[in-house]
């Protein structure tokens, strides 16, 4: 049987091409004459190849041709660059699958982007790309083939098939203010603005970044929704400790230039491991341990769900169990004595 219907009514159709079987799922509401017409397609490409060559299946094209689509569509996105580098990483990869192949194309590029590499600096093997890197390569693939299905050019959303890279954002690396000076110390006045701002008001690097004369009121800062992550408008508090930096805003340096002089001072400072992100975090970690609740660091940090802050409840733990520790010191040899 070449056509069928499934449990849900959708039509399949199904047909052998050289030892293969090719099936194609019909969008929802097709026909049965719809069927055979792309039964009669895929036997017609059968009929018009010639052996030695591949068959051009109509409905399956080149995943090339996919990531092209995809570029089209990320031209008016406000990370075009950023896609267009992803896709770019992709093409050698893409280049011997087909849009139908796109689980074993996904598992091919997990394959290769996850082995082991030394690292030149510290001689160590680790992954040639992050698993957060490989998930956004991934994520563009997957929404060039959701385009290609809208646009008729599939007869099946093959992205659906692809499975992201599991991934553990959780750092656990929390700096106290008198670290967070020594690495600012080697650097320049408007970098050390940057540090303290970030330290001071859990802004990410991109968003001090932009941060420009007409956001700095006489007492807050208002970031418009264009220049945040999350994309709402956020209004962060200007406090005594932030005031004297503020006169180095709008910043002369761009955010590699930030994440570059970071990068020099932490190495001065011994402190290679720390990222400058890590500000974002100590300043979480920092109001927690002044008693700070939740919900009120999730404002702060501009978190557009309260939930992204539950990251940080292992340390509301931690000082809750620290403080009746001290309770248990004076109360247990009160007990021992009864």
């Amino acid at each position: 049987m070449s056509i069928w219907d499934d449990k849900n009514g959708r039509k399949h159709v199904g047909i052998m091409v050289a030892g293969k079987r090719v099936h194609r799922i019909l969008p929802e509401g097709a026909t049965a004459r719809d069927a055979k017409l792309v039964e009669a397609e895929l036997r017609a490409a059968v009929a018009r190849a010639p052996k030695a060559k591949q068959v051009a299946i109509p409905g399956d094209p080149p995943m090339l041709q996919i990531l092209e689509i995809y570029l089209e569509h990320a031209s008016q996105l406000r990370s075009a660059d950023s896609s267009k580098h992803h896709i770019m990483r992709l093409k050698p990869w893409a280049a011997s699958f087909r849009a139908s192949q796109a689980q074993e194309f996904a598992d091919k590029v997990i394959r290769d982007m996850s082995k082991l590499i030394e690292d030149p600096k510290t001689k160590s093997m680790k992954p040639a790309y992050a698993p957060a890197t490989i998930n956004r390569s991934l994520a563009c693939v997957k929404k060039g083939l959701t385009l290609a299905w809208k646009r008729r050019i599939t007869h099946e959303n093959h992205g659906l098939r692809i499975e992201s890279v599991r991934v553990s954002n959780k750092r656990e690396v929390f700096l106290t203010v008198d670290e967070v000076r020594d690495i600012a110390q080697y650097c320049s006045k408007p970098a050390q603005a940057a540090i303290w701002a970030a330290l001071l008001t859990g802004a990410r690097r991109g968003e001090l970044c932009k941060i420009r004369a007409e956001h700095i009121g006489s007492d807050t800062i208002t970031l418009p929704a264009s220049h945040t992550k999350t994309l709402r408008t956020r209004v962060i508090p200007i406090i005594p400790a932030l005031r004297p930096w503020l006169e180095f805003f709008p910043l002369d340096l761009a955010p590699d230039g930030v994440k570059s002089a970071w990068r020099r001072a932490r190495v001065k400072a011994g402190k290679e491991h720390v990222n400058f992100h890590d500000l974002r975090h100590s300043c979480a970690s920092i109001m927690l341990s002044l008693g700070v609740d939740l919900y009120t660091i999730s404002k702060i940090l501009g978190h557009s769900n309260v939930q992204t802050t539950q990251r940080y409840a292992h340390l509301q733990v931690d000082a809750q169990r620290s403080a009746l520790g001290k309770l248990s010191d004076l109360v247990a040899p009160i007990q021992a004595k009864n």
